[in-house]
């Protein structure tokens, strides 16, 4: 069955249905309450991490080890240890965050840190590793991608959607850091280092054909007919960018202990 893109992609940022972030910051980084609840996974509905209105920050359906990849910004081939059930059970959290603002994305995971410690009693270390990586680096003939004209502090949005045979994954006001990002965490099966040099912020829409690799085999790959391109392909002549598969340290992050989540 197809999930909708909601399951795979961590909202960057909200858009269009969110007024501007004012410069006033939240109180802490911690949630005020939250709720955490087991629940069966269903490969019918989308998962997701986002906020609704001003401080409800709400997500759906992760293991907590994909909580430690949105938190720890990894991709979870980086996370390793830890009992088998990290892996394995899915939660859905429902939290309120403080202050009198929308949280940014850095504040939103600095909180959900704090609960996976509070809560799940999460300990780790941080091991250098290597690993298969993609580097995203500039493809020759340069980039074809636009700036953006967006306030400098603006949120990022970068959210993807499902269609039949193809992913469209418009970007606004987006850093090739905050790409190579969702591209790790989300969609690719390895991490992603961000080799491009370009420190700009960019407006820019990508389409393609997903194969079985991508969002954890959550998507069906599309038909050798599709009318759009393969990835590489489509990042290659959308955007002048290229992913090269290679070989690189990771600071990856290594499971010592975790529980279950207390009660509410």
């Amino acid at each position: 069955m197809i999930r909708h893109v909601a399951m795979a992609v961590l909202v960057l940022s909200a858009s269009g249905m969110y007024a501007q972030i004012p410069s006033t910051r939240p109180a802490s980084d911690t949630f005020e309450v939250a709720t955490i609840k087991q629940v069966e996974s269903d490969q019918k509905s989308p998962r997701f991490i986002t906020m609704q209105g001003t401080h409800r920050f709400i997500e759906k359906d992760y293991t907590l080890k994909l909580l430690i990849a949105a938190a720890y910004d990894l991709n979870p081939k980086a996370i390793s240890g830890g009992p088998e059930w990290i892996g394995a059970e899915h939660y859905d959290i429902v939290a309120v965050t403080p202050g009198e603002v929308r949280p940014s994305r850095d504040k939103q995971m600095a909180m959900l840190r704090s609960l996976l410690t509070d809560r799940f009693k999460l300990a780790f270390h941080r091991e250098q590793k290597d690993f298969s990586i993609f580097e995203l680096d500039v493809a020759k003939g340069g980039p074809k991608l636009k700036a953006s004209t967006a306030p400098p502090d603006d949120p990022a949005a970068l959210i993807s959607t499902v269609y039949p045979q193809r992913m469209l994954l418009p970007a606004r006001n987006a850093t090739m850091g905050e790409f190579a990002s969702l591209m790790q965490r989300a969609i690719l099966d390895r991490p992603v280092v961000d080799k491009t040099g370009l420190s700009g912020r960019y407006d820019f829409d990508l389409e393609w054909a997903p194969d079985q690799s991508q969002f954890g085999g959550d998507i069906p790959a599309a038909s050798p007919d599709a009318p759009s391109a393969p990835l590489f392909i489509a990042i290659q002549q959308q955007l002048g960018l290229k992913l090269e598969a290679t070989k690189g340290p990771i600071a990856a992050l290594v499971v010592d202990s975790a529980q279950r989540p207390s009660s509410n």
